[in-house]
């Protein structure tokens, strides 16, 4: 029947990729079987009125086989949907269909309501005219009208639709040529990197790469379309990809093996690194691909995909750590199902290399798998800041970089901003301060390199406790520090870090007490580095600190780097370095034993921090040097 065609014509239409799909073919036999029967029914009774109830009978049954899914998710047209389009179940916008076809469904339900009503009536109570001209032409026109309505509002509908691409599952074809990928300084500044710039560089450096016998690669460039094509090109040729920040020669002779090779975008010294290859150059001097190259995009296996990332850690020894494409979209799609709705509305800066794990999730794989637009250089300054009032922006920075973004600044005339922060944990006196300056109150997101994310938090509105990825199963091990099991993690019995936690009793939210090697023992007595910070900052005339263990030959102990706030160096002015020393011991007895206190003190302007805005032990220890104790 025309009627349970053009129904499910429109019913079975996919949003995911605008693709209108087919009736199924047993449709017709129902309307045939109902049709039959009517005709039968009148044939022996001799009364039309059974063939005019037939479409009174049609309306009632798709309403209640469609209205029943109402109550009963997901709906009828959900279900035939993701039948005849099989890349919306367990895509990014999935859900997004979902509600779509919910109302879509109810619209028809609506319809065969007042439709079965308008053939009750024309069967009762008009003449066989206007029944026919209804039922035989209106009912169709109007079903017709709907389908075409629908189809205007489910295109657009797609059109509006988020659109997720990781790293491992693009195609050519997923995004327009004209997509922007990448901005230069601001995003007004109409100097950009687009969708078909991206295929055409990765094409040039694939061949590059498959000139090369090496199976490994050191990847380290500052310019962040740089290192996404030459990201993208070393997957795409399945080679060993060794992400690192430091290039300092000895580093990079200590990890660089025989047979592999070294793409960077850098300079040391104004002369090229010694075994390296510049990447800018190979793009410049490469002719341009063909078309079919430009379009024949290898596939990328997420499971196969070899990456190590270098983390320092708190000694400053690097270690290489393998990582997975898998696991990094698993970590992320946690992201965007939660925050998709802030990002996708926004364009991207960072203020964080991606050469370390928050780095490459959400200056990189983020912003690419999303289609969001992001900053080709990296904020070094916080007077960038100031220029980026023409658009709204999402925000990637570090707790250190946000402090020195907000001393001595009333604001920064940001448009409605987004800011996440990681790498170490935000004071509330941060929190307020960037919520004061910035005009928003940092995202804080929890995790390493090991476990990638782990929980999130937001002290505007959660406070200091913190709340778990809905993908990670948290507890405390029997020495106090947090266990967590995640989608990330390879180990099926999780990971153990070394943060002290305690949980709240709210759900599965904790706080996070300092970390478990942060104890140590001085004189037999042990003692909580992490919480002598504290102590010196509830002085309150302490903007930062850091305590570390020392040694000599005869024993271990305590010694503070100290950065005074603008209270304490008032307080401070003029006064001779031992009676400072004094006042903050005196301090710190009311809490400690005079055993475990700091035997070594030194008051500088800002502590060493790593580009990741982390205090390094060994630079930390380097302050003491040559020194006695105080």
């Amino acid at each position: 029947m025309v009627l349970a065609a053009a129904f499910f014509l429109s019913a079975t239409s996919g949003t995911g990729n605008g693709k209108t799909k087919t009736a199924l073919s047993w449709r017709p036999l129902v309307s045939s079987a109902l049709f039959l029967s009517a005709g039968l029914l009148c044939f022996m009774t001799q009364k039309t009125i059974f063939l005019k109830l037939y479409s009174v009978a049609i309306s009632l049954i798709f309403l209640f086989a469609f209205g029943s899914t109402l109550f009963s998710a997901p709906s009828m047209v959900f279900r035939f949907a993701t039948l005849m389009d099989k890349t919306i179940k367990g895509s990014s916008w999935e859900k997004e269909v979902e509600r779509y076809c919910f109302r879509v469904t109810l619209v028809w339900c609506c319809f065969f309501i007042l439709n079965g009503c308008a053939s009750v009536w024309t069967a009762f109570f008009a003449s066989d005219r206007v029944w026919s001209i209804y039922n035989g032409g209106i009912s169709y026109a109007l079903m017709g009208l709907i389908f075409a309505v629908e189809f205007i509002v489910r295109k657009k509908v797609d059109g509006n639709m988020l659109k997720i691409y990781p790293i491992s599952k693009f195609k050519a074809d997923s995004r327009k040529d004209s997509h922007i990928l990448c901005f230069e300084e601001k995003y007004s500044s109409g100097k950009y990197k687009t969708w078909k710039d991206f295929l055409c560089d990765t094409a040039k450096l694939r061949k590059h790469i498959s000139g090369s016998s090496a199976l490994a690669w050191i990847l380290h460039c500052e310019d962040y379309w740089y290192f996404l094509v030459s990201f993208v090109a070393l997957l795409q040729c399945g080679k060993k990809v060794f992400l690192t920040q430091n290039i300092a020669e000895y580093f990079i002779e200590e990890i660089k093996k025989d047979g592999m090779e070294f793409f960077t975008d850098q300079k040391r010294n104004g002369e090229v690194i010694p075994g390296s290859t510049l990447v800018n150059e190979v793009l410049e001097n490469a002719a341009m691909p063909e078309e079919s190259e430009i379009r024949n995009v290898p596939a990328i296996n997420p499971e196969d995909s070899n990456i190590y990332m270098y983390t320092s850690g708190t000694t400053g020894t690097p270690k290489a750590v393998p990582q997975r494409m898998k696991e990094f979209e698993e970590d992320n799609s946690f992201v965007i199902s939660k925050w998709k709705d802030e990002v996708k509305k926004r364009y991207l800066v960072t203020t964080v290399s991606q050469h370390h794990i928050y780095g490459f999730l959400f200056g990189i794989c983020l912003p690419f798998t999303m289609g969001i637009p992001f900053r080709r250089t990296r904020i070094e300054f916080p007077e960038d800041f100031e220029k980026l009032s023409d658009e709204k922006y999402v925000i990637i920075a570090t707790p250190a970089f946000l402090k020195r973004s907000v001393e001595g600044k009333k604001s920064f005339p940001l448009v409605d901003p987004w800011i996440f922060t990681s790498g170490g944990a935000v004071s509330s006196e941060l929190a307020v301060l960037t919520d004061k300056v910035f005009g928003f109150c940092p995202v804080e997101v929890y995790g390493s390199t090991e476990t990638s994310g782990i929980a999130y938090r937001q002290q505007s509105s959660t406070g200091v406790a913190w709340t778990p990825f809905d993908n990670a199963k948290v507890w405390k091990g029997e020495d106090g520090c947090l266990r967590i099991i995640s989608p990330y993690i390879k180990n099926p019995e999780g990971f153990a870090t070394a943060d002290l936690v305690e949980f709240t009793g709210e759900g599965n939210k904790f706080i996070l007490k300092g970390r478990s090697d942060s104890i140590v023992k001085i004189e037999e007595k042990r003692i909580s580095m992490t919480e002598v910070e504290n102590r010196l900052i509830e002085s309150g005339l302490v903007e930062d600190v850091k305590v570390i263990a020392l040694s000599n030959d005869v024993r271990q102990f305590l010694a503070a780097a100290v950065v005074l706030n603008e209270m304490g160096k008032k307080k401070f002015e003029g006064v001779e370095k031992y009676l400072v020393n004094r006042f903050f011991h005196e301090w710190l007895m009311k809490f400690f034993e005079n055993v475990v206190l700091p035997k070594k003190w030194r008051f500088v302007d800002a502590l060493p921090v790593d580009v990741q805005g982390k205090k390094h032990r060994n630079e930390i220890a380097a302050l003491f040097e040559n020194g006695q104790e105080e």
